[in-house]
């Protein structure tokens, strides 16, 4: 029980606390929200630090949330009182609060509790009824598409900030927020927001148990941002879930992101900043990817599937560019479920060196297109001079993968460029089902290099082989690697060109009378062993060679 002078004197504490923060403070997921502000405090901005006022209703600074007045204005009011007491959170009760540009400070976190929605306004002509204008970014706005070159056309910004969150188990709904292009209103109109959440040159970032539906462009876009965690968010939305461009020290993981539209979860490595700046040391973990479900239907539970005969990419996938100047180094992805998107994509097309990148235990279902898509290309999108980029040092192990019923002839893909391959890859501990379908014509296919353009598995059209086709790759070896092929094949497992020091063990593939497992063209030092269905075997040189 404790001494009666120690229970006494705590419990006088606590009463000399609840007295100086006020009469409204409640209970929420373990810390203090105070209700109570002062009228003076949302009327007077003094600077004064004020160390019982740690929480700041927005409703003590005028916002109703009632989905109709204007709540902007009381909530970067609030936001600023808290900055200017020293710091502190800014609390959203229940309520849906409507909303142009809310404005980030540091050391000031905003807290969505059960039931409150911050509800992007719909862009209107009156000049106090804009989002912020988006700033420029010349002379570095040709080399990146225009969602990244701005920040302040958003619904949430901060720039240059640091210790900042945004909390709690509320919504963010971009209602009013243009996707870029097709339906809704054009981006790049004055007056007009495309990104739920963005931040640039920020540090000390924490983002967790929100929900956002409909993000528009990007439901979050960190440019530039060090020491960022992103937890347990579920985003259900009409393109990118989240992109992280130029950014250090990452941490994603417990999201689920359903994103037919776009991608997932993108690592960028733009030259938004000016400069190229490497996205680096990022883990993602324990994440949901998916394509497959309409919009909203993964945050009310329904989990309905999109129309089959609705012309939707179904991307949603985990991806590395296409922007892509400064690189990404120093990456794991785990633990991750990908359903009824694209496959993982490892892309560097704008000079940028990828390596040191793992990806383990992954599982993809009702996949589209190559479930692993790996190009070094020379698309070269960036200033003059700049040599193209380098993939090396790449670890995909424990995956498992079910292809689409209907999914086009694309096998997974690894492909660089002439004078430009990727170097020591290894693959192993891979179950692959595909749906087949290839014909004798579809393995004479000459694939063609396509150095400069736009990035994507089906740029090649359907491929010659059905496994595997492998170009310009250095390194290559693949360890204990199932492919199945229920529907049968024409085209072999995998074609090889330019490839130099490959190595096959432990491979189960299936058997297609008539047709090779293995087409070697250019090929040096390749081997395989302990395979089925083919022996043992070493080759020091092949022009042609059909195993």
């Amino acid at each position: 029980m404790g001494h009666p002078v120690d229970v006494k004197m705590r419990e006088s504490g606590r009463r000399r606390f609840l007295k100086s923060a006020g009469t409204g403070i409640v209970g929420v997921t373990g810390v203090a929200i105070g209700a109570s502000i002062p009228t003076s405090a949302a009327q007077n901005l003094t600077g004064e630090h004020h160390p019982s006022r740690l929480f700041f209703d927005v409703r003590a600074f005028g916002a109703v949330g009632d989905g109709k007045a204007l709540d902007t204005p009381a909530i970067n009011r609030a936001i600023e009182v808290a900055a200017a007491s020293g710091g502190g959170t800014v609390y959203l009760r229940s309520g849906n609060y409507l909303c142009y540009s809310i404005h980030l400070k540091s050391t000031v976190a905003l807290f969505l509790d059960q039931g409150a929605t911050i509800v992007a306004a719909d862009p209107v002509c009156d000049l106090a009824k804009r989002y912020d204008p988006a700033e420029s970014n010349k002379p570095w706005e040709d080399y990146q598409d225009y969602g990244h070159n701005h920040w302040h056309n958003s619904l949430i910004w901060g720039e240059g900030l640091n210790d900042i969150s945004i909390l709690g188990p509320g919504l963010i709904w971009g209602k009013g927020l243009s996707r870029g292009w097709g339906a809704g209103p054009v981006a790049e109109n004055p007056g007009v927001a495309n990104k739920a959440i963005a931040l640039k040159n920020c540090r000390n970032v924490l983002l967790r148990d929100f929900s956002i539906l409909h993000g528009g462009h990007f439901g979050i876009l960190a440019t530039g941002v060090d020491n960022l965690t992103i937890d347990n968010l579920k985003i259900d939305t009409n393109r990118d879930g989240m992109d992280i461009d130029c950014c250090r020290n990452v941490r994603v993981s417990n999201c689920s992101v359903n994103s037919p539209w776009d991608d997932g979860i993108c690592l960028k490595s733009s030259f938004a900043l000016g400069y190229a700046r490497a996205t680096e040391m990022v883990t993602i973990s324990n994440c949901l990817l998916s394509g497959s479900y309409q919009e909203g239907a993964m945050l009310d539970g329904t989990w309905k599937k999109l129309p089959a005969g609705e012309k939707v990419p179904r991307t949603g996938r985990i991806k590395f560019g296409t922007e892509s100047n400064g690189g990404f180094k120093n990456i794991t992805v785990s633990n991750c479920v990908f359903d009824g998107c694209r496959g993982l994509a490892i892309e560097s097309v704008d000079g940028a060196v990828i390596e040191d990148v793992t990806c383990t235990n992954i599982t993809m279902r009702d996949v589209f297109e190559a479930p692993i898509f790996i190009r070094l290309g020379a698309r070269m999108r960036g200033p003059a001079g700049v040599p193209e980029g380098t993939i090396r040092r790449i670890i995909l192990s424990g995956i498992t993968c079910m292809q689409a019923e209907g999914s086009p002839k694309i096998a997974c893909i690894l492909a660089g460029i002439p004078g430009h391959v990727i170097e020591d890859v290894k693959i192993t501990e891979l179950i692959l089902v595909n749906r087949g379908g290839g014909t004798k014509s579809d393995a004479e296919t000459q694939v063609p290099e396509k150095e400069k353009q736009y990035p994507e598995p089906n740029m090649f059209g359907t491929t010659p082989a059905h496994g595997f086709f492998v170009r310009h790759v250095r390194r290559l070896e693949m360890q204990a690697v199932t492919i199945e092929c229920p529907n049968g094949d024409a085209r072999p497992v995998f074609v090889l060109e330019d490839v130099q020091d490959a190595t096959f063990g432990r491979m189960k593939v299936p058997v297609t009378a008539g047709v090779p497992t293995f087409v070697l063209n250019q090929v040096k030092e390749f081997s395989v062993f302990r395979s089925k269905p083919v022996p043992d075997t070493e080759i020091a040189t092949a022009e042609k060679t059909e195993i």
